[in-house]
């Protein structure tokens, strides 16, 4: 049970600034605060629009590879080129996940 009070003093952007990080995290201000407070990971809740261009960004990695595979035999150049788009776009949905 959370009975007690601080306070603390701030500029008006900086209040602004933590009410948006809180609101991103999908959690309250005064959890926001007693979270960095004690040093804990705070995530950001993804978005709609986030999560769907993650799963715009997971077909393409799929097509694009499809696309390698097809070009193997006729076309290494090609093939090569577009595989390594394709593990690009792989290594920057690794990096989303984190």
């Amino acid at each position: 049970m959370k009975r007690e009070y601080i306070q603390i003093r701030c500029s008006i952007y900086e209040k602004k600034l933590l009410k948006n990080r809180a609101a991103k995290a999908g959690i309250s201000l005064s959890e926001y605060l007693r979270s960095t407070a004690f040093q804990k990971n705070i995530i950001e809740r993804i978005t709609q629009e986030q999560l769907e261009c993650y799963q715009q960004l997971v077909q393409y990695k799929n097509n694009f590879s499809r696309i390698s595979n097809m070009f193997k035999k006729s076309n290494p150049k090609l093939a090569e080129e577009v595989k390594h788009l394709a593990e690009e776009i792989r290594n920057h949905l690794k990096n989303f996940r984190k």
